[in-house]
Formats: C-alpha cells, sequence, structure tokens
C-alpha cells in the first residue's frame, strides 16, 4: 500500500508536527514505511533564493540577472540556512553535519553559477536559457536543504530514511526529469526504507520552465505515477476548506470532505491550487486518487480528490476566489453579428500568452477577466491601439463550486446572498456542465462577499 506525500513549505518549518503527526503518529515499527515523502523547501527559503513569490522582492536569483554580487547573496542566504537547522536540533538533527552537507551544496552552486555567467558574458549563446538553467540551479538548493536535514531527523530517531537527492548536482548525465526518477527509485525496497525526495527534479527540458514555482507538485505527481502509489496526499498547514479560514474563520470554514478533478482544476484557474493543474492530470489519468489533509490534524481523514465522485445531494462544496484580477470589456457598433470577431481578439491574447478565467458576451461588447500581471499590462495596451473602444477595470472574481450544483436554486441563493450584502454584480459566467458560478464584483466586496456565500450556500444547505 505505498503511498507518496508531498509537504509544504509552511509544515516544513514546523517539522517537529510533520515529525509527531505526519510521519510517526501512532504507527508500529512496521508501519513506518511503505511512504515516500516529497519536500519542499523551508517556509520562505525559495522567495530568498529567486524572489518573494507575493511581494516580488529580489533573492539571489534577480542578483544573478542583474550581474550584482550574488557570490556574497549566496553565502549570506547558507548562513540563513545553518541558523534554521539549529530549530531541529531538538529533535534529532546533528548540526554540524547539516552545516557540512548545505555548505558544501551552496559551494557546488556557487561554481555552477560561476561559470554560466562566464558562458554568459562571452555573448555566444541565448542569455536566457542561461538564466533559466540559473534559477533551476538556486531553485533546488532549498529542497536539497530540507530533504537532506529531514533524512538526518529519521535516521537519528530509529527510522531508516534514505536521501533522494533529484538536484543532479552530482553529474552531468542527460536524463529527462522521467528518466531521473525512474533511476533513482530503482530497486528501493520501500517495505524497509522510507524515502525523502527533494521536490525540485532535474531534468534535460527543465522543471521550472514549464512549471516554475509549481515544480514541487510535479515532482511529487511524477514520483506517485512512477511508483504506482494507491494515494497521493498532500500535507497542508489547513484544510482544503469551504472558504479561506483568515476571511470566514476557523469555525465557519467547513473542511470538503470529498470532491473530484473537475473542481480541483476550477481552484487553480483562480489561482487557489489543491494542486497545479499540470501535476493533478498525470494522476487523474493513472487513476490515483489525491488527499489533501491537515498537518495538525493528524486524525482528520481530509478531503479526498477522485476522477469520478459527484455529491449524492446537491451543495456547494467552495467559495473561493482573488482580487488579483482586472476585468477587460471591448465594446464595437460593428461587433453585432460579425462572424470571428472575438477570434480577432484571441490572436492578440494568444500573442502575448495571456489567458483569461472568465468571458462574458452581448450584442456589441465582449469582457474577459484576466490576471493583473505585466502581460496583461502590455495586452491591454495593445488592444487599445487595435480596437474601437477598451474599457479595463481593477476588480475580484469569486466561485461557488461543487461537483453537484446543476439543480435550480443555487443562483438564485448565491445572487440573493450578494444583494443582501448590497454587492454588486458585475459580471456573470456559469457554462453548461454547471460545477463553477462565476461573479465579478469589487475589489472592495471581495471579503465580504466570501462571507456571505459562505454562510449562505456552505453553512445552510
Amino acid at each position: 500500500m505505498l503511498t507518496v506525500e508531498k509537504i509544504g513549505g509552511t509544515s516544513m518549518s514546523q517539522f517537529k508536527d510533520v515529525l509527531n503527526n505526519v510521519i510517526i503518529g501512532k504507527r508500529t515499527p512496521d508501519e513506518m514505511y511503505n511512504r515516500i515523502f516529497v519536500v519542499s523547501a523551508y517556509n520562505n527559503v525559495t522567495n530568498w533564493l529567486l524572489e518573494h513569490k507575493k511581494t516580488g522582492e529580489p533573492g539571489v536569483y534577480v542578483q544573478f540577472l542583474k550581474n550584482e554580487d550574488y557570490s556574497i547573496a549566496l553565502d549570506s542566504l547558507g548562513q540563513r540556512l545553518v541558523s534554521i537547522n539549529k530549530n531541529y536540533e531538538e529533535i534529532g538533527l546533528n548540526l554540524h553535519e547539516a552545516k557540512e552537507f548545505i555548505e558544501y551544496r551552496i559551494k557546488q552552486a556557487k561554481m555552477m553559477l560561476f561559470s554560466l555567467s562566464k558562458v554568459m558574458a562571452s555573448g555566444y549563446v541565448n542569455t536566457e536559457d542561461i538564466c533559466l538553467a540559473a534559477r533551476e540551479i538556486l531553485a533546488s538548493v532549498g529542497e536539497a536543504h530540507s530533504a537532506w536535514n529531514s533524512v538526518n531527523i529519521l535516521n537519528n530517531n530509529g527510522i531508516t530514511a534514505r536521501f533522494i537527492d533529484l538536484c543532479g548536482f552530482n553529474d552531468s548525465l542527460p536524463y529527462t526529469i522521467d528518466e531521473r526518477i525512474a533511476k533513482a527509485f530503482d530497486k528501493i525496497d520501500f517495505e524497509k526504507v522510507l524515502c525523502v525526495a527533494t521536490g525540485y527534479t532535474k531534468g534535460t527540458e527543465g522543471i521550472m520552465r514549464a512549471f516554475d514555482r509549481g515544480y514541487t507538485e510535479v515532482t511529487f505527481s511524477k514520483i506517485a505515477v512512477q511508483v504506482k502509489a494507491v494515494e497521493a496526499i498532500i500535507h497542508k498547514e489547513y484544510h482544503l476548506s469551504s472558504a479561506d479560514p483568515g476571511i470566514v474563520g476557523v469555525d465557519k470554514a467547513v473542511p470538503v470532505g470529498y470532491s473530484n478533478y473537475i473542481i480541483a482544476d476550477q481552484l487553480a484557474d483562480i489561482g487557489m491550487e489543491a494542486i497545479h493543474p499540470k501535476a493533478a492530470k498525470p494522476l487523474e489519468l493513472a487513476g490515483i486518487n489525491i488527499r489533501i489533509k491537515n498537518t495538525f490534524e493528524p486524525e482528520h481523514p481530509g478531503t479526498l480528490i477522485t476522477r469520478e465522485y459527484v455529491s449524492p445531494e446537491a451543495k456547494v462544496e467552495i467559495v473561493s476566489g482573488t482580487t488579483k484580477v482586472v476585468a477587460i470589456e471591448i465594446h464595437d457598433p460593428m461587433m453585432v453579428g460579425e462572424v470571428g470577431f472575438d477570434l480577432r481578439i484571441m490572436t492578440h491574447f494568444a500573442k502575448y500568452g495571456v489567458s483569461y478565467i472568465l468571458k462574458s458576451t452581448n450584442a456589441n461588447s465582449i469582457t474577459m477577466v484576466v490576471w493583473d500581471k505585466s502581460k496583461s499590462k502590455e495586452l491591454i495596451e495593445n488592444l487599445k491601439e487595435n480596437f474601437y473602444q477598451v474599457r479595463v477595470v481593477p476588480v475580484a472574481i469569486i466561485c461557488v463550486m461543487g461537483t453537484n450544483i446543476a439543480m435550480p436554486g443555487f443562483l438564485y441563493k448565491a445572487a440573493k446572498a450578494l444583494y443582501e450584502e448590497n454587492i454588486n454584480i458585475e459580471s456573470f459566467g456559469q457554462s453548461l456542465r454547471q460545477v463553477n458560478m462565476q461573479f465579478v464584483i469589487s475589489r472592495a466586496d471581495y471579503n465580504k462577499a466570501v462571507i456571505a456565500l459562505n454562510e449562505a450556500l456552505c453553512l445552510h444547505k
């Protein structure tokens, strides 16, 4: 009954709880094995290595791009990682060995970056490829640090553990990601050893080129498929809940319990990933279920995501959304009846690599909601140059999701809940499949809307 289990960065930073709740728990020595753990870097470490995911604050990678002294920055980072190690001495981490490992790994990274900078300075190569290679090298350091520490702690606690280093620092073999994973796990007796793998995997195709910061979940997914796991488990610091506990309160955020891959895709589309969509698809196709568990409530079964689940009763499962979007309205009096007008618009979207979350139309206008990012801003300027009238409004989008909401009444209840809070619906979207109702509202009303919809649809069914 082999499982593959991912531990996120926030949980990793509280590894004592992970050790006691997730890895050991109430298991007997014989029940300790048949598990592979895929670990993220400790909280904020990847932000320090690359750039802060939310604020954009520059890390070592940005200093490399600007040709600043990344060597000093890496040394400073190394000191921070050594300092982090002290948090785990009480649960068995050998500080001397841990310091030796991470200092050597940073030394290796520094040498690789130095070589890359020299090649880039020569002017004979594609600069973008070199920068992406540097990003890969730096990202891998965080996962190597946390994975090595975890194995050291486990072994010092009497659990036979093996460090599965997928970073490829010690070889120059041209493996693809899948090949490296297959080779790393070949001939391991999972009944006798607990494996801890780095969330980063080196491959010729470059895992960050395709997935950027979602690479840990891609590694997790590929390992689960490779070893034919019976279940893929994600341990987070919170449950997959009916709404964000930080907005509605912990007591009113109900664990979902069961859902399906379609709902997981809906969540990913608005940036609230249960799992990265490109990581979910291989698991879905392989028939491997995903279970999302709360690290700090080990006895709770969490939420099981399967291909076939549909709630036996009509109900809303999740209310979620984001304030980091803008609505683009393209208006043209000549649009009515013109075949292919939206195709013209989409060629511009494709040119700038922008996809939309929601699309709503009438006779002479089309509204699309997109992420409020730099690419979107470039797209908007291009649209203004090519279409009759383009209006851009900063908005929020809030979604009401469920595996079984194709019933009369849900739209009425949702609209009524927003009306009673004096929240205007600026735009709306729902497909024939009816698993997701999307409301575009003012950003200022977002939290109020989440609370209202959660109260009306998830707590009072």
